[in-house]
């Protein structure tokens, strides 16, 4: 064992027994963050217009601070971008993360001071309660590569303001930088299928052990490997032990990536945002991500479909429930208030409090009240496509109201690398799965409101060209698993022009 290794299994030691410290005393620590989050802001703009000086607990916090999203924020955001100070968080933004919204166009997601170390130690931590519970460090001793945004970051009126993953490649500790790939150049080139090309040169020859990046895009690097060398990946990395992995379910795309590796190997999800970096796996045998209960965010939950209610309840952590679909709302040591991120989240375990990610709020389809959601369409598909081994490089559900003939129907647009040998009976698999996970669904097609699902085969890097034609191939982009209106299908439909 390398004396890297062993520094690295000694560290871990002691990052995991001081998590264990505020996990065992969730509620405390909570807590803690809250009154800390509110003292420190008291003074700022924000602060003073929702009276911080008199909350004394979460109560007190509640009635005064009302739920946000960016639009209900944006007046004090666009005080802090025109270069103001002591607006949201006391002093000015260290980053503005620059995010694409549906509603808002271009957001500025602040980044203080103290919310930056937070994004930084949390991946650190990840990868410490990996070496700590596998005892495999040997990935220490090779090459690790982020797939990531460009590094390059403008001004906003002096504040540097870049994509997370871009603000995050400036922090790569000293001692993984002569590890870390690809180069800095390479990092820089923004057209995302080129910056591949120019990894897949650089890393063909190297002895890469940990990968990490969102799914899509580490299989189209794989891909690319595996053209350039005729080899597979396990073949390429011999040593390749870990993946690390964010942003989308890794489950559509397991059964793919595995196949061109060649081999399983160990994986680990982490839930990072702009907003926060809010949990992580920490349990290689264990479902769900430890939420991040003291790295400065207060958080807080509302049953997802009461999200629109005026009289919509908010819970702290001390009030959640196992299985529950929740909205998850911030409160943050970057001066997010009451911030409601648009992501919805399950709890499968309260000690401690592990959370599954389980759709986007305005991801869903409920054109005839069945309010399918992400974690819905997501278990069925992997569900049917297991039982027919059949693998999904990507897919999309969108609603079909008024089709040419027959009852309306939903209809999934699926990209298979290694389709089933009956598109038909898949069909017919994956509908039943969806009346079982969903017992409106279920309700509106016995009814004979709906017919069953129809399902649009499409070729395996359809979804690539998807991205492409609206300019947001690689990166940190997704395509989204579902939508309420027809907008990406209608697109898939003129690009292969699928009647």
């Amino acid at each position: 064992m390398s004396i890297k290794q062993r520094i690295a299994k000694q560290w871990a030691k002691h990052i995991v027994k001081t998590t264990k410290k505020w996990a065992n005393n969730p509620i405390k620590t909570q807590q803690k963050v809250l009154m800390d989050l509110v003292k420190t802001a008291k003074n700022t703009a924000f602060g003073k217009d929702h009276d911080f000086e008199s909350i004394n607990n979460y109560d007190d916090f509640k009635s005064r601070v009302p739920v946000n999203d960016y639009e209900g924020l944006r007046l004090y955001v666009d005080r802090m971008v025109a270069g103001e100070e002591d607006v949201l968080w006391q002093g000015k933004p260290l980053y503005f993360s620059k995010t694409s919204g549906t509603t808002s166009g271009v957001k500025y997601i602040p980044i203080s001071k103290e919310s930056m170390p937070t994004h930084i130690k949390t991946a650190q931590n990840a990868l410490f309660h990996y070496i700590h519970n596998s005892g495999d460090a040997s990935f220490v001793d090779g090459k690790l590569i982020f797939l990531q945004g460009s590094p390059i970051l403008s001004k906003t009126n002096g504040i540097a303001t870049g994509r997370l993953s871009g603000i995050v490649a400036h922090y790569v500790p000293s001692y993984l930088q002569r590890s870390r790939m690809p180069s800095w150049q390479t990092n820089c080139i923004e057209d995302w299928e080129q910056k591949v090309d120019a990894i897949v040169d650089e890393t063909v020859h190297e002895d890469m052990r940990l990968i990490s990046g969102i799914p899509p895009w580490v299989k189209m690097y794989f891909e690319r490997l595996k053209e350039k060398s005729g080899k597979s990946i396990s073949s390429l990395f011999p040593n390749f032990s870990l993946f690390v992995y964010g942003g989308v379910n890794y489950e559509p795309y397991r059964n793919a990536l595995e196949e061109l590796i060649g081999k399983k190997v160990d994986s680990v999800e982490l839930y990072p945002a702009s907003e926060g970096f809010i949990a992580f796996q920490d349990q290689l045998d264990e479902k769900g991500m430890l939420l991040q209960l003291n790295s400065g965010i207060f958080y807080e939950f509302i049953e997802a479909d009461k999200i629109h209610e005026a009289s919509s309840s908010r819970i702290s952590l001390a009030d959640v429930e196992i299985g529950v679909n929740y909205a998850i709302i911030l409160n943050t040591s970057a001066g997010l208030w009451g911030y409601n991120i648009g992501d919805t989240v399950e709890f499968v375990s309260l000690n401690p409090y592990r959370i599954i990610v389980s759709g986007r709020i305005k991801h869903f389809i409920s054109a005839f009240g069945e309010h399918v959601i992400g974690k819905e369409v997501e278990h069925a598909m992997k569900n049917t496509a297991k039982k027919y081994q059949a693998h999904v490089s990507e897919f999309t559900v969108a609603p079909q109201v008024t089709p040419e003939e027959g009852l309306p129907h939903h209809e999934w647009w699926v990209a298979f690398d290694k389709p089933p040998k009956d598109l038909a009976t898949f069909a017919a698999t994956l509908d039943l799965e969806m009346r079982n996970q969903n017992t409106y669904y279920d309700d509106l097609i016995s009814g004979g409101v709906l017919r069953p699902l129809v399902l649009r085969a499409l070729p395996a890097d359809a979804f690539e060209h998807y991205m492409k034609s609206i300019g947001k191939l690689g990166g940190q982009n997704k395509t989204p698993r579902l939508t309420n209106d027809r907008k990406i299908a209608d697109t898939l439909n003129k690009l292969y022009q699928i009647k």
